[in-house]
């Protein structure tokens, strides 16, 4: 059963009865240890340890590590915000947050039809940002630094241990064993992680950027919490999982829109769309084994409205037109999207003009400081058409100039089983890898691993 009420009039408006269904006898109740189950004895401990300390360095907001330099900032809406990303002096970022989130249900039922959830724009990030704790969210050496916002009233409330600091192996950097000269070279990656977690009503958000010692840069998403779950009818249903019996999860998106305002080598940048593209056989191409590239120049906000496409492995490139490297080419970074799909609803829909960020994986806009949040800055209730689609209308250029790049990832999540009665973390992302910004490996410096913790089977 649903109630319409309309708030201002105090009235109800319609009451709908949708159907009758029974209550699942099962609990879900995933501490319980009925429901758990004892705990295994087999793990073995894992201590992460660094008897010199990390390598890090946490000068007031001012973190710097491994030729990174960064700072940190927090706020309400976005949580976590990053500033002034720097490689050897050199800017890349000059600021990167998650500046708003959509999850979009697909059950068009009286229940549900309407459940379209802007995690940032209506419910704030930070506002139910989680308190972390050592071995348990965060593992190793690690530096918290707490986080302070505003209430409700305006006063200020700190978030203790609301972001953590730390840094972590991440398997092989290079390596190459050659078998003529008998040499065996391998060095390790490693990767200073920045993150924090909030809990917006049954799900659990995890963001993570991570800086690696070859420059490269990544964000990623870990969903995890308890599955928006309803009574599932014995008959099935078409737009939802059955999880337990009696009990059932509607297919539904996470939708992230990430906000980069980009400055490599320089303010004045441009996007490069590049696709693999098959070549014809034919005399330029006479066994038909080669392909190449294609690259397109983004001029205006109009055409850099785009799709990613992983048939021909698009990425795209943010060039400095001033700078080059030593082979005469532009230096630049490009962001690989996983690709995942943008928004399904129907164009029609009320989400689809709400949320339109979420109907391009890239949209390229000309800096402006009043532009934050792409969905707009009022998001509850707002009918829609704020945000990226109201800027793009004026068609800027985006060629050698001061630009952001607001890219959509995130997850199509139908639910499993599995996902019952607390969900494992599912993953989203990004990456920022540069390309040709660096006239060689970064990564030649760094020495071979000191570690004796080595055991042979």
């Amino acid at each position: 059963m649903v109630a319409y009420v309309d708030l201002t009039a105090r009235t109800v408006v319609e009451v709908v009865d949708h159907r009758e269904l029974p209550v699942p006898d099962e609990s879900g109740n995933f501490d319980d240890p009925e429901v758990a189950g004892e705990p295994r004895t087999t793990l073995k401990p894992i201590e992460i340890t660094q008897p010199e300390g990390p390598s890090f360095a946490l000068d007031g907001n001012l973190l710097t590590w491994q030729n990174w330099s960064l700072r940190i900032g927090f706020n309400e809406r976005e949580g976590l915000t990053l500033h002034q990303l720097a490689f050897d002096d050199r800017p890349i970022v000059y600021r990167a947050s998650i500046a708003e989130m959509v999850v979009p249900y697909a059950d068009p039922s009286p229940v549900r039809y309407w459940q379209n959830y802007f995690d940032a724009g209506e419910y704030m990030f930070a506002r139910y940002a989680n308190s972390l704790e050592l071995g348990c969210d965060c593992l190793g050496e690690i530096t918290y630094v707490d986080a302070v916002i505003a209430d409700d009233f305006g006063a200020p409330r700190t978030i203790r241990n609301a972001i953590c600091i730390h840094e972590e192996d991440y398997g092989v950097l290079w390596k190459h064993s050659d078998m003529f000269a008998g040499s065996n070279e391998t060095r390790r990656q490693r990767r200073l992680v920045v993150s924090f977690f909030t809990t917006i009503g049954n799900y659990d958000y995890g963001f993570y950027w991570y800086l690696y010692l070859d420059g490269t840069i990544q964000c990623e998403t870990k969903a995890t919490g308890v599955v928006f779950t309803s009574a599932y009818p014995a008959e099935g249903h078409p737009y939802a999982t059955q999880l337990a019996p009696g009990l059932g999860a509607p297919f539904h998106q996470h939708l992230f829109s990430a906000r980069l305002d980009m400055t490599v080598d320089g303010t004045r940048n441009a996007v490069e769309e590049v696709d693999a593209v098959r070549v014809p056989m034919g005399p330029a191409n006479p066994y038909g084994n080669a392909f190449a590239e294609r690259r397109t120049r983004l001029g205006h906000e109009s055409q850099a409205q785009r799709l990613a496409d992983q048939g021909a492995a698009r990425t795209w490139h943010v060039v400095n037109p001033e700078k080059v490297n030593r082979l005469g080419r532009l230096v630049g970074y490009a962001l690989y999207p996983e690709g995942q799909p943008v928004l399904l609803a129907d164009d029609a829909s009320v989400i689809h003009d709400r949320a339109a960020f979420a109907t391009k994986h890239l949209w390229v806009t000309a800096y402006d400081p009043d532009e934050r949040y792409p969905a707009g800055d009022f998001v509850n209730q707002h009918p829609g058409g704020a945000g990226l689609p109201a800027w793009t209308a004026a068609d800027r250029t985006v060629d050698g100039e001061d630009i952001v790049l607001w890219h959509t990832f995130g997850l199509t999540h139908f639910p499993r089983p599995e996902d019952w009665p607390v969900m494992p973390v599912d993953y989203a992302g990004f990456t920022l890898k540069p390309v040709g910004f660096f006239d060689r490996n970064p990564t030649l410096d760094v020495p071979r691993s000191a570690s004796r913790h080595c055991r042979g089977g």
